[in-house]
């Protein structure tokens, strides 16, 4: 059964705060008190086995996990345990756990953690204080976290937080990936094209394949190679050329196949007229996307990757700081960053110096746009004896995207009169509405 794992990891949870309850509240034991173990992996196809089985998680961290994940699926689990030992009511505080805002059970805080791992051992306690640091891994991958708490209270008496990708995969299997909202300033983006409806240059592809290995193989060479110490972690590209030159696509293709989310950026979110609000957007967005292993793509990155400008006034000095701080963020991030442009010149040099990779995307050529044209019209479409691709390649020095508009509007055209045979006329029309678009 995909979930028989969760189950028993809550009982194991459960059986672990009676215990731990027994002892605080001095109930004997009449065969002496023996700790649950955790249950066995045993090769299981639940989730939180296959979770445990790559992450080896000791018996305090194995605790901890459960204490997070427990609320998400009995909203009463605490309360139901404690209310055995404390029938008449009233506060327990060294059992830890704080209240939400809508959730009307208990929340596990990292007091709670080492209440059930230590009791009342200032020794013990101690100990198990490191299973809170940024260095663990649970914390460092965004896995768990220590909800900020008000100035002046006990740093551990923040909630315990599980993150919500791992929350959905343990109790559904599957991960719903994130939506563009004022939180998080990114839409996910696919597409149903493969390699080969894109048309680059040689040189182009070439340099994408770089990005490919990166993203293949980054984890060979990080770790199996040893060379984590002497490089920085992630991976940083700029794309640049004229619109509809196949940016976007790309980045999308290297999600597709390498099976990582692609999220474009939606600059306009998160800049902000307010002082320290788009810093503070950012760091949400590159908190969210650590350890997930999605690409970021900021398309006309301009706005927030632009150059510096002298400091004349209080705006200036706040704009440069803000391209200070994305300048640390990105070159700290440890998944793939993408910025599109359509000028070079537009970057703050301190970003060019950092980019792994600059690739060009130049407008297609005659051979690549005679490519575009012949794969641009569906089987459906009927063409007239008129019609000359090679013409229109040589002729019309086009994008991909404009050769998609037209396709588009003569497509329509024909439909609208009958499914009718397209014509040279027809698709010629087509390309003077694309042109004046752009004002030629």
């Amino acid at each position: 059964m995909i979930n028989q794992y969760l189950s028993q990891g809550l009982e194991f949870l459960s059986a672990v705060i009676s215990a731990r309850m027994d002892i605080y509240f001095q109930i004997p034991e009449e065969s002496g008190r023996n700790w649950p173990s955790p249950p066995p992996v045993n090769g299981s196809e639940d989730p939180l086995s296959k979770f445990v089985a790559h992450y080896k998680p000791s018996y305090e961290e194995y605790v901890m996990l459960m204490s997070a994940l427990a609320p998400h699926i009995m909203p009463g689990f605490f309360d139901q345990i404690i209310q055995k030992y404390l029938p008449q009511g009233g506060e327990f505080p060294q059992f830890g756990g704080a209240k939400g805002a809508q959730h009307r059970g208990m929340l596990p805080t990292a007091e709670t953690i080492l209440f059930l791992l230590a009791g009342m051992d200032t020794q013990a306690r101690l100990k198990y204080m490191s299973l809170f640091s940024e260095e663990h891994p649970f914390i460092a991958e965004k896995i768990l976290s220590i909800e900020h708490i008000n100035h002046g209270e006990p740093l551990l008496s923040g909630k315990l937080i599980i993150d919500r990708e791992f929350v959905e995969v343990f109790t559904t299997g599957r991960v719903v990936l994130p939506k563009l909202s004022i939180s998080f300033p990114a839409q996910h983006i696919d597409t149903q094209l493969d390699w080969e409806d894109l048309v680059l240059s040689e040189s182009t592809r070439a340099q994408i394949q770089e990005i490919h290995n990166w993203v293949i193989h980054s984890s060979t060479l990080m770790e199996d190679w040893g060379m984590k110490k002497n490089l920085k972690p992630g991976f940083r590209a700029l794309f640049y050329g004229p619109p509809g030159t196949g940016k976007t696509l790309t980045a999308t293709l290297l999600g597709k196949f390498t099976q990582r989310p692609v999220f474009r950026v939606d600059t306009s979110t998160v800049v902000s007229k307010y002082i320290g609000e788009t810093e503070k957007n950012l760091a949400a967005l590159f908190a969210k996307a650590e350890n997930k292993n999605w690409i970021l793509f900021f398309d006309e990155c301009d706005a927030i990757f632009g150059k510096r400008t002298g400091v004349r006034d209080a705006h200036d000095k706040y704009a440069n700081q803000e391209v200070s701080y994305l300048l640390q963020r990105v070159e700290s991030f440890s998944g793939l960053v993408i910025l599109a442009s359509n000028f070079r010149s537009n970057i703050d040099h301190a970003f060019i110096r950092r980019f792994n990779t600059i690739i060009y995307f130049a407008p297609p050529a005659v051979d690549e746009r005679l490519h575009l044209w012949q794969n641009a019209f569906p089987q459906k479409a009927k063409l007239d004896e008129s019609f000359c691709l090679k013409t229109l390649s040589t002729k019309y020095q086009l994008t991909g995207a404009q050769i998609m508009n037209v396709v588009q509007f003569v497509c329509l055209q024909s439909i609208a009169h009958g499914e009718r045979p397209i014509s040279m006329q027809d698709v010629e029309g087509g390309i003077g509405r694309e042109l004046a678009k752009e004002g030629k």
